[in-house]
């Protein structure tokens, strides 16, 4: 089923006219990049959108161990799904990704963050409107910041896109994850509309622009049947 409907979301992402910031080929390597292997995990926090999206896209990026949807830049206490859609709280849909260093770098995670997403829109992305569904990297640290800092200039240097780049960059506060019927919600709902719409062209991109990266078997943070 997943990949009928992946099949379909690549047809439409080619028949679609799109935006005039689509990403249609890969973006430039980041020339500053973490390449020393400090451990067996690193977390990378990112927001672009409605967080089941950048979910889906990255549970599909080798060397990726985890991904959970939640909410970064607002307090603890309002960290909750109904609080975080008045846009009101600080809060952006996030995700967590946690990955192996030694199989993809920080630098890499960021290159098909910006290529998914469209990073020259502010406080929108596709249909989502509000700072909620803003672009912005929630660095963990002073280097990851410098890396993202970097490549944004990298990028406008490059015109890679039409449009100036608006994603923010800021340290990490804190991430809360988001209600259990938002997690793996792109594996669990494949034919929803909005899914197949908005989603599955992303993974689709992914798979066509950096096919190195790709895998078919998605990682989940429930047991999933396939």
């Amino acid at each position: 089923m997943f990949r009928r409907l992946a099949a379909i979301a690549a047809l439409l992402l080619l028949a679609a006219p799109g935006s005039a910031e689509e990403t249609r080929r890969p973006l430039p390597p980041p020339l500053l990049d973490d390449t020393a292997v400090q451990g067996a995990a690193e977390t990378a926090v990112l927001a672009g959108g409605c967080f089941w999206g950048i979910e889906g896209v990255f549970q599909h990026v080798k060397g990726v161990k985890s991904v959970a949807a939640g909410y970064a830049g607002g307090a603890a206490f309002s960290a909750h799904y109904e609080l975080v859609g008045t846009g009101t709280t600080g809060h952006a849909e996030s995700v967590e990704i946690v990955f192996d260093p030694r199989l993809i770098t920080y630098g890499q995670i960021l290159r098909i963050y910006f290529s998914v997403m469209d990073p020259t829109t502010l406080d929108y992305q596709g249909p989502d409107e509000g700072p909620q569904y803003r672009s912005e990297v929630f660095a963990a640290d002073p280097a990851q910041k410098r890396i993202a800092e970097a490549y944004i200039a990298q990028l406008a240097q490059a015109h890679a896109f039409l449009r100036p780049v608006v994603t923010r960059v800021s340290l990490q506060r804190s991430f809360y994850r988001a209600e259990a019927y938002h997690q793996d919600y792109l594996i669990r709902h494949p034919d929803e509309p909005y899914i197949v719409i908005n989603d599955l062209p992303k993974i689709a991109k992914l798979r066509a622009l950096y096919p190195q990266f790709y895998v078919d078997r998605p990682v989940t943070l429930a047991p999933t049947r396939f």
